[in-house]
């Protein structure tokens, strides 16, 4: 039995900081049968941050919700989030719809390259709603700090020497977490998402995390795991 005892806000969410053992905490979510995905942290130190992701947790974050004009500089929340559940794709799984099949060969996919560009570009597609500008600092530094307990790393996509489309997301152990990606033409992000699957499979990685479940994961081939069974094969993968 986890010994570990959470932190609660006012709100019933779990509050997390940087003197906690983040992986005790994530058995006790499941332990206590805790409700929510998301929990809540105000320390966007890198290697706390780092040590969520080596813990399962998917870290997030977010602008405090105040009218904009009543701020005089902007602050932010961090959000650890351990989906109930969570979308895997186990990579004998993995299904490619015929008409993609012809697309597969017009590309080439690199791994860890451009990892900047295609962070910034994925803040660009989406916004920083979550990807704030602390916890993308957070990424970069993660990235070139060494003897970190993840690794932040990148997928590119090109087309006759373009870059096309690109991920990027977190190594713990042989578990590969996706973040966030962004795609400049029809199909590349597909694309990218089948070759990534298949650089994987051959490098020996155990599963890959692609988090909260949505139609084009399962439309892949991904699995919707509940939360205590994705912490059991995390921590497998993860070591």
């Amino acid at each position: 039995m986890n010994n570990y005892f959470l932190k609660l806000f006012a709100s019933g969410h779990v509050y997390l900081d940087s003197s906690d053992d983040c992986k005790a905490a994530a058995r006790a979510l499941e332990e206590t049968s805790y409700p929510e995905d998301f929990c809540l942290a105000l320390d966007f130190d890198p290697y706390f941050i780092a040590r969520l992701m080596a813990a399962g947790f998917i870290v997030m974050s977010c602008d405090f919700d105040e009218p904009q004009e009543q701020k005089t500089q902007r602050q932010y929340v961090l959000l650890p989030k351990h989906h109930l559940i969570r979308s895997c794709l186990f990579f004998p799984e993995l299904h490619v719809k015929k008409s993609i099949r012809s697309h597969l060969p017009l590309y080439n996919l690199l791994f860890d390259k451009d990892f900047d560009l295609i962070l910034d570009k994925c803040v660009e597609s989406h916004g920083d709603g979550w990807l704030t500008e602390p916890l993308v600092a957070a990424f970069r530094k993660i990235r070139r700090t060494p003897h970190m307990p993840v690794q932040p790393v990148s997928f590119a996509l090109y087309r006759e020497g373009k870059l096309k489309a690109g991920e990027f997301g977190i190594m713990a152990g042989r578990v590969y977490t996706s973040y966030s990606g962004y795609y400049e033409e029809d199909n590349a992000g597909t694309v990218q998402m089948i070759l990534t699957s298949h650089y994987l499979e051959k490098t020996g990685i155990h599963f890959w995390d692609l988090g909260m479940p949505l139609d084009y994961k399962l439309s892949l081939g991904a699995r919707e795991i509940i939360r205590g069974d994705f912490l059991e094969l995390f921590r497998k993968g993860s070591k």
